[in-house]
């Protein structure tokens, strides 16, 4: 399963969030992982081109895992974050619910 947690800060601004885990949601290609993956790098990337760099820490080997920190406050990059959270949240309300869960947690 993959968990996807975001974290607010006090002013409820997404400062951190984290993905963790494979879905499993097929022996072949698996589209859940692909959907997650594509709008979390794609997020990375647009933060990293549009807006503040963010802090990146990711490793495949151990069953996949992404940390994006040290994120703006500014709305552009709020909106972007907001846009992941959206499209992961999706993913999940689309019978999807046992390959992916997404938490949000106050700082």
């Amino acid at each position: 399963m993959i968990k996807a947690k975001f974290y607010l800060g006090k002013d409820q601004k997404i400062t951190r969030f984290e993905l963790t885990g494979h879905a499993d949601y097929s022996s072949g290609p698996d589209i859940v992982c692909a959907a997650v993956s594509a709008l979390a790098i794609n997020t990375v990337n647009s933060l990293d081109r549009f807006t503040k760099t963010p802090h990146v820490v990711s490793n495949s080997d151990t069953g996949g895992y992404l940390v994006v920190d040290q994120l703006g406050a500014d709305p552009q990059s709020q909106l972007l974050l907001l846009s992941l959270q959206n499209g992961l949240m999706d993913i999940a309300a689309r019978d999807n619910n046992q390959y992916i869960e997404v938490k949000i947690f106050n700082n």
